[in-house]
Parts: structure tokens; sequence; C-alpha cells
């Protein structure tokens, strides 16, 4: 065999064994199916426990906790949650409900055989974190809300919900795009205000307006303050000092609840100040209920 030949061959082996090498380096997404049948996707890192599971807002995905997971998974395994609809998840649902998101999240836990978990929930995140626990009391530890459990109890009236939901409905592109930008404060880096309020703007319509409205009405019939009063441990908040929060409100529904405000921040505050924020996390995980 000649020199050439044997170099070929000795490039071949080198590249077959360096593909083989950085495929087991690939942490590919997994998939689950909901309760409906919906595909799920989700991704996994890190080890320990509890499992940490975080549950993005209204129109988002998991992308939005990229500034938790590295953080992270040096302690815990982590996992990201695209709801039904969201990022790389099914559609195939007429009516976008916040059980059947809690179905969504009880479905990847289940394919995880997770059996301790603290669910941090951004927004609607932390409303369906609510639903998911309630499938699954005997899994889920804790629960930590990120700028939302504002006021758990605060009426919404049908005309208050029709009355957001109306440009949305009539068109929903730049509709999101006010809607979203009005969650940011000045301050907030311009390069994230802007991507986040287009991709938000990207989402199906007909997913964001369905789950909109799902959210809107179970304030509006009071099922959101009797799921929440019904739960049997400690929540916890990180909140954005750009809405006001209700603490002693939300503790005549549940006694335990307890909230951070981050002052200077806005909706995305895990997003704009994620090393602050990361740190209020951490301690709240370092004293679970």
């Amino acid at each position: 065999m000649s020199r050439v030949a044997v170099y070929g061959v000795g490039l071949m082996l080198l590249l077959a064994f360096a593909g083989q090498a950085l495929a087991t380096e690939v942490n590919w997404p997994r998939m689950a199916d909901s309760a409906d049948g919906v595909p799920i996707a989700y991704e996994v890192q890190g080890s320990g426990e509890p499992t940490l599971v975080f549950i993005h807002g209204w129109s988002g995905d998991g992308r939005y906790w990229r500034g938790q997971l590295p953080h992270f998974a040096q302690r815990h395994r982590v996992v990201t949650v695209d709801l039904a609809g969201h990022g790389h998840s099914g559609q195939g649902r007429e009516v976008y409900t916040l059980p059947a998101f809690g179905e969504d999240v009880k479905a990847v836990l289940d394919d995880l055989e997770v059996e301790q978990a603290i669910l941090v929930g951004h927004s609607m995140g932390g409303p369906v974190s609510v639903e998911a626990a309630r499938l699954m009391p005997e899994r889920v530890i804790g629960i930590i809300g990120v700028d939302t459990f504002h006021d758990v109890a605060a009426d919404v009236s049908e005309e208050q919900r029709d009355e957001l939901l109306e440009p949305l409905q009539q068109d929903f592109a730049p509709a999101a795009r006010q809607f979203v930008a009005s969650m940011f404060i000045d301050s907030t880096d311009a390069t994230l205000r802007e991507w986040v309020v287009e991709d938000m703007a990207a989402a199906p319509p007909e997913v964001a307006i369905s789950a909109m409205q799902e959210m809107l009405s179970r304030h509006a019939d009071g099922e959101a303050a009797q799921q929440f009063a019904a739960l049997t441990f400690p929540v916890m908040a990180i909140n954005a000092d750009l809405w006001p929060t209700d603490v002693d409100a939300n503790r005549l529904l549940l006694p335990e609840f307890d909230a951070v405000i981050m002052e200077d921040s806005d909706h995305f505050l895990h997003m704009a100040k994620p090393a602050a924020f990361n740190r209020e996390l951490e301690r709240m995980i370092g004293t679970p209920p």
C-alpha cells in the first residue's frame, strides 16, 4: 500500500473516531406525547436533584431560559419545556388551555421519571406550574414564579378580557409587538428587547390568542385563585418592580406565599439581568419548601 493510501486510511479512521466522539457530546432535544397525543419538545442538561423544570411564558419557548441553564446545570438536572403550540412542540389542539399545558409538563416529567421537581414558571408559566403541580402532588415539591402571581385573585372582567384580546384578534403581529414592548423598561438592552418583541410577535396567532383568552378567563371566573389556594406547599416568586405584587392578597389564598422584588427590572428580568436573577433563584432553591 502506498504512503498516500496509508495516509488516506488513517485520515478516514481519525475522522470516524472524531465523529463518534462528537456525536456523544451532542445533547439532542427530546419529545414526549402529552395526554392528548400532542408531541412536546424538551431539553435536558446536567444532573442532581431536585430536578428544575423551567416553563416559559405566553408565546415564548425554552430558549428564553438560556441565561439560567449553564449556571443551574452544574448542580441540578435542568429541563426546559416547549408547551404545545410553542417552540418545536406540536400544534394539534383547537383550544390551548392551562390544564392542557399542565399535562404537557407532566408528560415530560413522566418521560424522564422525575421523582422530585421544582417548577420555575415565567409569566403564564406560573399558572401552568400550578396546573402541573395539581397533576403531580407527590412529585412537585415547590413552585417559583418569575414575574407572575402579582395578584392571583385579581378580578378580570369579561370586558377587560375582550379589550385585551380585540387588537390581537384584528391584526396579531403589530398588536403583539406593542403589547410585548410595554413589558420592558428603557434601560433593558435594546438588542434583547428587539429580539423578544419580534420573536413573540411571530408566534402562531391561533395559539397565542387561545392561550391568552383561556388565561384571562380563569381570572374572570375565579378558577385561578381556587387552584392556587388548593396547593399544599409554599409558592415563591421573583418579580420585577414594573408592576406591583400584592403579597398580602396572595397570602389570603396561600399563607406561605412569599416574593422577592428585583428593582429596576422588567417582565423579562431573568433574561435582562441573569446574574442577579440567578442569585435569587439559587437562594430560593437552597431553601426549598
